[in-house]
């Protein structure tokens, strides 16, 4: 399986050159694993007359004649082809005059392409060509289809010759493939064995088989993937002993009975008592905490920070951007005015003398909560005890930022991630399957769902007449753009120029517009934030900084500028800095005409759907996901050859009872019956640190 590719038959030096810059294929192995995209049934034919233009067709006939025109590098060759009923052409602009000498007039072919149409004729141009041989048409009725790159083509390597390679590649493996699991799970699975998915992969017997190998290689991969991370956390849970919280003290009950101004949604009552268990049972807690925007997550976080100081330890928490660690400071500040605790903000903006006085009352242990950005994580930075962390939107941190952390205290500090982004259950359970999750899945009472309305560039002027009629009843207004500046690449409105144009058509002293964007001083940064939460703005354009963490409850109308360019996941994130006050609130997601089929589709979305867990189901299989265990965080495809996370639920639940199952009987995998599994998880392992224990 590890056999250098270029000494594969067939292969060779140049052609291995290609192989290892256009698909990273570098052995065996990796061909055998380089999938097919599509299968062709090729026992079904077509007849001529049954063709419709811009259709892949495959047909049985002969060539009865050869027409070879033009001259030397301009020849074109014309093939007349019947299917004993009607006739068509077959053309080729490309090495027609070997193919002239390869083909044989009145002998049986398959042909197989894109039927086009041209001066009202049906034609195939640079069919795929085979004989016909009747016993080969019923042994592989299924033929595998191989992505094949430019580069690859000018190098002679064809989906056809792939086929030939991975028969050859096969061939060569077949006494030397082990099987990947022990016979008891083959068995209760219903597994086939391993070597004959991989050949039904590529040479399927017929649909049935097909399937079966697709499933075996899923499960495959998914079983081993899943097996890592379920070990982790059970070893995480058995090796690192957490801070006991077994009080409820006075801070938490002096909030819950005199500071708290309304009642406790039902899924912030399970989800507050879930953690509580948590953190009183002597094991080190790694939980996602994950709800919808404007589920109230921060005043969850604020009642575990208020369980840990009744305990006497200090909390962290730390936010990705200024703005909003200065939200969540403002916030929590908000909640406890009536209680006496020591409260501070540490940013990049932070005075040395205030940094000073922090890093001492933090040392001292009087700085109860410590609000900031990854200035937090800084070495200078030394709690006495801390004992709890709480991760704000925790995917726009470094995996080696957030470990910092950990570092904080003797034993590492309890751990609370929160993110707004609603993450799908098949994804939570891959990415995140090593954390604990609790969810908030309801929005507190009398919130009214944001009205989300696509409008074209051509309807700008209605557009501004409804912005106009909410800012006469006291609203206030976001206008969001995708760049900053006007793009050669890309035609997407740019920022400053609609900042100038929302300026023209709200003039002041009528009305005044604030912008703000991500290369702005943090001083005029927060200047022109405070005109617009302080009500002083009508309007706010800005770029996606505020994409999080701005809370202001007047603002009723969020315009998405070229919406297009947004990802499902930002936009609903965008969308949920409105709806937070009374008033029902707007989503106005502006495009142009032209729209790619994948950008309709996400405005439909949006359109027909508040519910941020279905958004999120969605996003995931338009877009994939990224990457599960290195410190690459977006971008990045699963290293999945087969599975889909987005559409293989099914196969990963049944993964991940199986596994605990098997966890609960024999946790180190010693058994007899495991050396199968805990051979092929050692061979699996990556030599690298498990960022997955950091969460």
């Amino acid at each position: 399986m590890q056999s250098d590719i270029k000494f594969l038959a067939g292969v060779g030096p140049k052609k291995a050159a290609v192989f290892n810059s256009e698909l990273e294929i570098f052995t065996t192995e990796d061909l055998l694993w380089y999938l097919p995209f599509r299968y062709v049934d090729r026992s079904s034919f077509q007849k001529i007359s049954e063709i419709e233009a811009d259709t892949t067709v495959q047909l049985k006939g002969k060539i009865t004649r050869f027409i070879l025109e033009g001259q030397k590098f301009k020849e074109r060759l014309i093939g007349i082809f019947t299917d004993g009923d009607r006739t068509m052409e077959l053309i080729w602009f490309k090495s027609a005059s070997f193919i002239r000498r390869t083909l044989v007039a009145d002998k049986e072919y398959i042909v197989f392409g894109k039927a086009t149409v041209f001066n009202g004729k049906i034609n195939i141009v640079h069919p795929e060509i085979d004989i016909f041989e009747e016993t080969a048409s019923q042994e592989a009725s299924m033929q595998a289809v191989y992505s094949i790159s430019e580069k690859m083509k000018k190098a002679f390597i064809t989906s056809k010759m792939l086929n030939k390679l991975q028969r050859t590649a096969l061939e060569q493996v077949k006494s030397t493939i082990t099987e990947t699991f022990p016979p008891y799970i083959i068995e209760q699975q219903k597994l086939i064995p391993f070597f004959e998915a991989l050949q039904n992969i590529h040479f399927p017997k017929n649909t049935e088989m097909l399937k079966k190998a697709q499933f075996r290689l899923k499960f495959d991969e998914l079983f081993y993937t899943q097996l890592r991370i379920l070990k982790q956390k059970r070893k995480q849970k058995r090796t690192f002993k957490g801070y006991i919280f077994g009080k409820v003290g006075y801070y938490f009950n002096t909030f819950y009975n005199n500071s708290l101004q309304f009642e406790l949604t039902n899924a912030q009552k399970r989800v507050i008592k879930e953690i509580r268990y948590d953190l009183g049972s002597g094991k080190h807690t790694n939980r996602l905490l994950q709800g919808d925007v404007g589920s109230g997550k921060t005043l969850v976080a604020l009642m575990i920070i208020l369980l840990a100081i009744d305990n006497g330890f200090q909390a962290a928490f730390m936010a990705p951007t200024e703005i909003l660690a200065n939200q969540h400071f403002e916030t929590l500040t908000s909640f406890l005015k009536n209680i006496d605790l020591n409260i501070k903000l540490l940013t990049g903006s932070t005075k040395t003398k205030e940094r000073k006085l922090i890093h001492a009352q933090l040392e001292s242990g009087e700085l109860h909560i410590l609000v900031g950005t990854h200035a937090l994580i800084e070495d200078k930075v030394q709690f006495k005890n801390l004992g709890l962390a709480i991760i704000d939107e925790q995917h726009r941190f470094g995996v080696a930022q957030r470990a910092k952390l950990w570092g904080k205290n003797e034993n590492p500090p309890h751990v609370l991630v929160m993110t707004a982004t609603p993450i799908p259950r098949t994804l939570s359970m891959t990415l995140y399957g090593d954390l604990d999750i609790s969810v908030i899945d309801e929005l507190p009472p009398g919130r009214k769902l944001v009205k989300t309305i696509h409008s074209f560039d051509s309807q700008r002027l209605r557009v501004f007449k409804f912005m106009r009629d909410e800012i006469a009843k006291g609203r206030q207004i976001y206008v969001v753009y995708p760049l900053i500046q006007e793009s050669e690449k890309f035609d997407y409105k740019d920022l400053t120029d609609g900042y100038e144009s929302i300026t023209r058509a709200f003039p002041p002293p009528e009305y005044l517009v604030s912008i703000v964007h991500g290369q702005m001083k943090t001083e005029e940064k927060n200047r022109s934030m405070e005109l617009f939460t302080s009500g002083q703005a009508h309007i706010l354009v800005s770029t996606t900084v505020i994409e999080v963490g701005v809370n202001v409850p007047n603002a009723s109308i969020m315009i998405i500028e070229s919406a297009e360019k947004f990802g499902l996941s930002q936009l609903h994130q965008l969308r949920g800095r409105v709806g937070r006050g009374a008033e029902q609130s707007y989503c106005i997601l502006m495009t142009s005409y032209k729209l790619s089929k994948n950008a309709k589709k996400r405005i439909e979305i949006m359109v027909q759907s508040n519910d941020g867990f279905k958004i999120a189901e969605e996003d995931l299989k338009l877009r994939g996901p990224g990457d599960i265990e290195g410190t690459q965080q977006s971008g990045v495809a699963f290293d999945f050859k087969i599975a889909n996370i987005a559409q293989d639920g099914a196969i990963i639940q049944l993964c991940s009872d199986l596994i605990n199952e098997i966890l609960d009987e024999d946790v180190e995998l010693k058994s007899e019956k495991n050396t199968i599994l805990l051979s092929e998880f050692e061979k699996r392992k990556r030599v690298k640190l498990n960022w997955r224990i950091i969460s």
